[in-house]
């Protein structure tokens, strides 16, 4: 849970060790992806009830458990994704509005079908979808920035971009940017991660593992690069120990 990983060993202080009933994918799932979802959610962007969300790049590791989450607490779910299998799964998990951008113009969506803008954005792609979510951002409205992958690639690694009239935009509607770390909320975790699991053995939460498998630590580059190709569904994971493959999940 902290920097380091990657590796087959490692030594870590005590107080970032997590007790889990098994190792499975689902729970590997949730000490990242899903904490930083239900964490993110509830304190950086203060979520209640009977609000609409947005949720970029929703079919993806994190994503997937913000869609539910919001769901779960009674609010109106849009998801952003690339290709139908991405979009199935984001039907199936009851997002009310899904937008395939392969498929639709997500400003033309945004614009015509909420035109009173989203109070909450969760947003992990940065750049140009950045940009779009802003301007659909409600008054009050808060977005939350958790990654930005569209920039995280390229030969001279991340560049950071400038964002022009950011001030004005968001001092003219009340708005809140806020950026959330994982890191930083370390006393939460335990507390999130079992609300998590309860919520996933009691049915109320699924965890889309995606279907491709990379064994051994030598696979991590390549778990990496299929990441960032756009193509997975659901969370990329890595078996460190070939032979764990082989034993059924318990939760």
């Amino acid at each position: 849970m902290t920097f380091g990983s990657y590796a087959e060993f490692t030594m870590v202080p005590s107080k970032h060790i997590l007790p889990v009933a098994r190792p499975d994918p689902e729970v590997v799932a949730m000490l990242t992806s899903g904490l930083t979802a239900s964490i993110a959610l509830e304190k950086a962007a203060q979520m209640s009830t009977g609000q609409t969300v947005l949720v970029t790049a929703a079919a993806g590791g994190t994503g997937q458990f913000a869609v539910q989450l919001a769901k779960l607490v009674g609010n109106k779910v849009i998801a952003t994704c690339g290709g139908k299998d991405k979009a199935k799964l984001l039907k199936d998990l009851g997002v009310d509005r899904v937008i395939d951008y392969k498929a639709e113009n997500i400003k033309t969506v945004l614009k015509h079908e909420f035109p009173k803008g989203v109070d909450i954005v969760y947003e992990s792609v940065g750049g140009e979808m950045f940009d779009l979510c802003l301007n659909a951002l409600a008054t009050y409205g808060r977005l939350v920035v958790i990654g930005m992958i569209s920039q995280y690639q390229g030969e001279h690694g991340w560049k950071p971009r400038n964002y022009t009239g950011l001030c004005e935009k968001i001092l003219a509607k009340s708005q809140t940017v806020a950026g959330f770390f994982l890191v930083q909320y370390a006393h939460l975790w335990q507390e999130h991660l079992d609300k998590l699991v309860d919520l996933y053995s009691s049915g109320k939460l699924k965890v889309a593992v995606d279907p491709k498998t990379f064994l051994g630590i030598h696979s991590v580059a390549d778990a990496v690069d299929y990441l960032h190709s756009g193509k997975s569904v659901g969370k990329v994971v890595v078996c460190i120990d070939p032979t764990f493959s082989q034993h059924l999940a318990k939760l």
